[in-house]
């Protein structure tokens, strides 16, 4: 990476007696900025689902607009791990609202220009480029949070982050909502958010930082006299793409046992998530409108629990996040298994598991993320987020979606959940190995 881009130099370190204050204002500064920079991302993420009823009137058949839907999909497995290698080599400064402006450029083509809704293949190109750009969003953010947070504090700081995504998923309905008071206008699903998503980008550089270093400030790890088991001072120095990959990334096992835990974690997720409406109309005769509090519930749920398990994480399991994910997997079995096993007409119980469900399957979700930015050397955290993150979502959200369905379509619901239950118990086996043998650097 060159130019802007590139990651910021070292700057003169600041006298003593300013480091204290600066590091502490930095910190909230930053924190705010890529808080509010990814938030942004789900802005511009999932706006066409929001347009697909004007699409379909307009003659697009649903199977049409499912095909370029896919786009996103497959563009942001694929860019997670992608992105995450160039992001350890760039300056999030920069990238974050490069990927950002990039998304919202996308979405007001789709919102002023007739032609990027006039065919299947046009509409996907323009999805696959935004869903692209989406993988410009997690591996910034997490190479901040490991340079300016030690790990005794990531529990806490990474699970309040990640409920950005929460806070920016759900500001896209009011603003569609907005936008048709304001101008009567379907297209504004598209350009009401994307400006405003333009407008976060200015905000996230504003407030962004790349190192601490780069501000004249001593390493997280010198500031708070806290070394973590392996940690050197080269730990400090920029790595090449190839060292990443083939140094730390590719050859690491630890990664590797998480990554798969992802694929079965995602597939649980999204699982119980896509197919909640359905199954609760079909298997235990809720009405719509109670279906649809059921998925909006289920969402929400996650934001105490992510932050639960971080605290927990932190102060409880001190720091052993292999254990603090087991136990939640296990705790997302027994209510799975309820979910699943209790008979129709007690819909109480049906929501409770539900809500359960979705308050601990997103704490594995937040601690697999934080534990591939502590599994590597910093410099290289980027590349491992991007890791799990493609096995997370090409292996386990693409399942959830077709294998699941398949599934149900053959076997009944009786066969999807023993398909979830696997996933429940290969996600405990997969983290095992690094209750005792993480390494964090």
């Amino acid at each position: 990476m060159i130019g802007l881009l590139a990651p910021a130099a070292a700057r003169p370190s600041l006298p003593d007696a300013k480091i204290d204050p600066v590091y502490r204002r930095l910190r909230w500064q930053i924190f705010l900025g890529i808080f509010i920079g990814y938030a942004g991302y789900y802005l511009v993420r999932k706006n066409f689902s929001l347009a697909m009823p004007a699409l379909i009137e307009e003659g697009f058949s649903r199977g049409q607009l499912g095909i370029a839907m896919s786009g996103v999909a497959v563009a942001y497995g694929i860019s997670k791990f992608v992105m995450g290698t160039v992001s350890d080599r760039s300056n999030p400064r920069y990238f974050l609202p490069l990927g950002l402006l990039i998304s919202a450029a996308v979405m007001l083509l789709f919102g002023f220009a007739d032609w990027a809704v006039s065919s299947v293949g046009i509409m996907f190109t323009l999805l696959f480029i935004n869903g692209w750009a989406q993988g410009m969003g997690w591996p910034p953010c997490g190479r901040t949070m490991v340079h300016w947070w030690s790990r005794s504090e990531r529990g806490g700081v990474v699970s309040l982050w990640n409920v950005a995504h929460n806070v920016g998923g759900g500001a896209i309905g009011p603003l569609f909502i907005l936008g048709m008071a304001w101008f009567d206008d379907w297209h504004s699903a598209f350009y009401l958010p994307a400006l405003v998503a333009c407008a976060v980008a200015l905000f996230a550089w504003a407030t962004m930082r790349d190192t601490p270093q780069s501000c004249g400030l001593p390493a997280i790890e010198a500031w708070r006299n806290e070394y973590p088991e392996g940690y050197q001072q080269q730990h400090e120095q920029e790595l090449s793409t190839r060292e990443i990959l083939f140094n730390h990334v590719l050859n690491n096992r630890l990664l590797w046992c998480i990554a798969l835990a992802n694929v079965f974690v995602y597939f649980l997720r999204y699982g119980v998530l896509d197919w909640a409406p359905v199954f609760l109309q079909e298997n235990k005769g809720f009405a719509v409108n109670s279906s649809s509090w059921a998925y909006f519930l289920y969402e929400w749920a996650g934001i105490p629990g992510t932050l639960l398990c971080g605290w927990l994480s932190d102060k409880v399991f001190r720091g052993n996040r292999g254990i603090t994910g087991i136990v939640f997997m296990l705790l997302v079995t027994v209510f799975t298994l309820l979910y699943w096993l209790n008979p129709p007409g007690h819909p109480a119980i049906d929501m409770t598991a539900l809500i359960a469900i979705g308050f601990f399957i997103y704490g594995p979700v937040m601690l697999i993320g934080l534990q591939a930015l502590e599994l590597v050397p910093k410099k290289a955290a980027g590349t491992a987020a991007g890791l799990t993150g493609l096995f997370g979502y090409l292996g386990g959200s693409v399942a959830a979606s077709a294998l699941l369905g398949f599934s149900v379509d053959w076997l009944g619901w009786n066969g999807g959940f023993a398909l979830l239950i696997g996933a429940c118990v290969l996600a405990t086996l997969m983290l095992l190995p690094t209750v005792k043998g993480a390494r964090t650097v």
